[in-house]
């Protein structure tokens, strides 16, 4: 049993069959602890219930827990590569009992299992206890039967936990490993302790006390169990080795590391491959548990262990990026365990060779003008802090990394002169931002983004999460706290809550501070690029700056806003292929009760296209595809063909979504956009999604406006009962109104044809009393050697006018015809036809202009022939025909 994977699972398999729950690793991002930036120990995941906080179905527990140690307190980054145990990414083993079992029996199953399950030899292990912990050493005594010098009593802190200064704490006991007086070093307490040949190879913490303010220390009402044992660390010795890097994981990893470069891993080049193994593992996880490079909080840590890693694939003589090409090997490695690793292996790969590549340029420009800088200085020289910011702030060329190449030829960077001129760009910035015109009503977000820094977004992750209070608003300015029933804003060092961006509305939820205090999220904004700003009220307590608080997003608030953003991916494919790759996003609002997605086309959409584009996007939401995230430099995705976003304004590095299996031909998913987000897991995940809207949004920009999941069928479900209704009224069948409804339309046609035939016969066939009025002059008459047929029609629509003037011609034979139509709003249509024998003696349009006068109306239109005009005085019908016949008499 010698395997890294075997070792690992012999250890989970021990505990449990002696009664403990194998729980997963949590993600290297703590979810409970925002004082951590990363997950350092095992017991992370179980702080809220040493503390009471939470509570879980089991009272015994055992994982084997990533963590990263490169940032903050623990921070072992510059010692990786040169020492034997050093790791950015390491594995802690460990079993916990939440006040089950305690000293007695956890010291029975660790030396259970490093004697018989690992089958260490006895007489190799020593024993150390806290200095006053005479229970341990007791127990320890009647187990092993060792001498009272192999069970050493340390009386330093290295044998004492502490959660803090005040909470849980109590004794420790190590054991320790001895590699043989061929390696260098005494045993632990001694002065030659620091040396290699004990190893501590365990770690068990008995949490028996709490801390109060002011050091008072009293006993545990359940005291509780806590280890951490090193996997790397136990593999050497049972690998026969006290170098953690010859054992079999990562000799795999520096032989990948070789063939790719060509270079064996000796000598001055030995230190380059084991920074590049240890480094591949932390980015790899980092990158797999949501964290991408950035200048700013996690992600610059990131980004500073890739950097490392480059570098030193640069002294390996490597002229194209290496790191994406060893993912492979890591995924072989660990994949079988840690299943995000297989998950996230494409955008992994698609970060480190994207972020390599960029940092390569920055590397070569970078020692080129850095060795120009320098020329002139010897060993024991200062280098500027103004020139290292120059290469910083104009060439990107970190400071840590000036100080690393000049770090070997013995000159030191002046770091205050570096923060001084740091400083002094910031001050120009604040100035520039208050000269901004309109953005300087938004000042305060300004001011506050500088003192706090940015807000790490944890949301794609994750939907809860724990956070400090960095700053509190209230009345738009900084405030000491917000009380019950106060409206402010809480801005945090870290949050799941998204802020509105790219179409996509603010999260809503709670933050749940101190002693039961609840604040009430309405909104999340984000501000001045990168400050995440939670607006709301409190309901409950009070919240202050340095509040250690629990953040919870409304999780179906979210999820339907999700499905609903994912659906837009969609919809822009299948508009594009159903009207044409012309079609562009040209604005969007993604809500978690509908989205409306605006784009360029130049007219309506048919039904058929609307239902075509509806059943495209349907089908692949169907595929339950993956919905895949990369990083991406902008230049490279835009030329891998992802489109971006109307609207959004993006930085050197972006994150690309593909939803949609590829179609025939193509490698490329069937959607790749640029997006910031948050999107669903699977489009199967969208549930269905039904356009409900088509319109006209501005010239040249049409609007599609739709509903997903839930609110998609409950839609369909009440459009379906109003079927059923209008069947039940029609007398038929559901699947038969539309025919029935056809039916009773012409039916209505006709009669309207119908009355409209009976009201021109009467119009035409009337006396001077019938159809036309009391007041309608006699029917036809003479006006001097012309006739003239003049009537008054009641309640017929003006466009009738026109059947009734042609009908007029032929009974008058030769003449004029002159009809007012009175609609019953009290409104005229006059039309004025001249038979085609008097056209040129006679004008219809000037005679009709003269009847819309006496109307009320203006002007008129037609031909010679026939014209027609309106007014809107009724009542002058007559006065009208009357101003007629003057104009014909002359």
């Amino acid at each position: 049993m010698t395997g890294v994977n075997q070792i690992r699972s012999t250890f989970v398999d021990f505990f449990a069959k002696n009664g403990h729950e194998h729980v997963p690793s949590s993600s290297l991002v703590p979810r409970n602890d925002p004082t951590l930036m990363f997950t350092t120990a095992g017991m992370v995941q179980f702080k809220n219930i040493f503390t009471g906080a939470e509570t879980r179905p089991y009272k015994r527990a055992v994982t084997s827990q990533k963590c990263v140690r490169a940032g903050g307190k623990h921070n072992d980054l510059d010692n990786v590569g040169y020492t034997a145990r050093h790791h950015t990414f390491f594995e802690m083993l460990g079993n916990f009992s939440f006040g089950d079992y305690f000293k007695e029996l956890a010291i029975e199953l660790a030396w259970n299992l490093v004697t018989k399950e690992y089958g260490l030899d006895k007489k190799k292990l020593y024993i150390t206890v806290y200095h006053t912990d005479d229970e341990a050493f007791g127990i320890w005594k009647k187990l092993t039967g060792f001498a009272d010098e192999k069970i050493i009593r340390i009386p330093t802190s290295d044998n004492f936990w502490a959660m803090g200064d005040t909470g849980p704490c109590g004794p420790c006991s190590e054991i320790f490993f001895d590699h043989g007086p061929k390696i260098p070093g005494g045993p632990p307490g001694s002065a030659e302790a620091d040396g290699d040949r004990f190893i501590e190879i365990w770690n068990l913490v008995f949490m028996q006390y709490e801390t109060l303010e002011g050091g008072e220390r009293i006993d545990l009402p359940k005291p509780s169990i806590d280890t951490g044992m090193g996997l790397e660390r136990i593999s050497a010795v049972l690998q026969g080795t006290h170098d953690n890097y010859e054992i079999d994981l990562f000799k795999a990893l520096i032989a990948a590391s070789e063939e790719a470069t060509g270079v064996k891993a000796t000598g001055e080049h030995k230190a380059s491959h084991r920074v590049i193994a240890d480094h591949l593992r932390a980015t790899s996880f980092l990158i797999a548990d949501g964290v991408l490079p950035s200048n700013e909080g996690r992600g610059y840590v990131l980004r500073r262990i890739m950097r490392r890693a480059m570098r030193h694939a640069h002294l390996l003589g490597a002229r194209e990026p290496l790191m994406y090409r060893l993912v492979p090997a890591l995924v072989r490695q660990m994949g079988d365990t840690y299943t995000e690793l297989v998950r996230a292996q494409p955008l992994i790969t698609e970060t480190l060779k994207h972020e390599e590549t960029r940092f390569r340029k920055t590397l070569e420009r970078g020692l080129v003008l850095l060795d120009e800088e320098t020329s002139g200085l010897k060993k024991g020289a200062t280098f500027s802090g103004a020139t290292a910011f120059k290469l910083y702030d104009t060439y990107g060329f970190p400071l840590d990394l000036t100080q690393d190449a000049l770090r070997a030829r013995g000159i030191e960077v002046d770091t205050a002169g570096f923060s001084k001129a740091m400083e002094h760009q910031k001050e120009e910035a604040r100035r520039a931002w208050k000269g901004s015109g309109e953005a300087a009503t938004e000042t305060i977000w300004f001011e506050v983004r500088e003192q706090v820094g940015p807000t790490e977004f944890l949301g794609y992750e994750t939907e809860t999460a724990e956070g400090v209070v960095k700053t509190v608003i209230a009345g738009g300015k900084t405030a000491a706290a917000l009380k019950m029933g106060e409206e402010g804003a809480l801005v945090l060092n870290q949050t799941p809550f998204y802020g509105e961006s790219g179409g996509q509305v603010g999260d809503q939820g709670v933050i749940k501070g101190p002693k039961g205090a609840i604040f009430r999220v309405t909104d999340t904004q984000k501000k001045v690029g990168d400050l995440f700003v939670h607006l709301g009220v409190v309901e409950s307590g009070s919240f202050a700056t340095g509040d250690a608080v629990e953040l919870v997003v409304d999780h179906g608030r979210r999820s339907a806003t999700r499905s609903n953003h994912s659906a837009t991916h969609l919809l822009h494919e299948a508009l594009r292929e159903v009207l044409g790759t012309h079609v562009a996003q040209k604005g969007s609002l993604v809500s978690p009760d509908r989205l409306r997605f605006d784009f360029s086309h130049t007219k309506p959409m048919s039904p058929e296209e609307v239902a075509r584009v509806e059943e495209i996007a349907n089908t692949i939401i169907a595929q339950n595809a993956p919905v895949e995230t990369r990083l991406m430099g902008l230049e490279d995705a835009m030329q891998s063909g992802a489109m971006a976003l109307f609207g959004e304004k993006y930085g050197d590095e972006v994150r690309v979504v593909s939803m949609g299996l590829p179609q025939a031909g193509s490698n490329k998913a069937w959607s790749v956009e640029l997006c910031g987000g948050t999107h669903v897991s699977r489009t199967g995940d969208i549930g269905l999604v039904h356009v409900i809207a088509e319109s006209a949004s501005a010239a040249g920009v049409r609007r599609i406006e739709a509903l997903t999941g839930d609110g998609a069928r409950a839609y369909l479900v009440a459009q379906e009962a109003r079927v059923r209704e209008l069947a039940s009224l029609l007398r038929t069948k559901p699947e038969d109104v539309v025919d029935r409804v056809k039916q009773i339309v012409e039916e209505r046609r006709q009669f309207e044809r119908q009355l409209a035939d009976a009201k021109r016969q009467i119009a035409l066939g009337g006396g001077g009393n019938g159809a036309a009025g009391a007041e309608a002059p006699q029917a036809i008459r003479t006006i001097g050697q012309v006739k003239m047929l003049a009537r008054t029609v009641q309640g017929l629509n003006p466009k009738d006018l026109r059947g009734l003037v042609d009908d007029g011609k032929k009974q008058v034979g030769s003449g004029i015809v002159a009809i007012v139509g009175i609609t019953e709003d009290g409104k005229a249509g006059l039309a004025v036809g001249v038979t085609d024998d008097l056209t040129k003696s006679h004008s219809a349009v000037e005679l009709v202009k003269v009847g819309a006068a006496a109307l009320g109306g203006k002007g008129g239109g037609g031909r010679p022939d026939m014209a027609q005009a309106g007014g809107p005085d009724g009542s002058k019908a007559a006065d009208a025909l009357s101003a007629i016949e003057k104009a014909l008499a002359g």
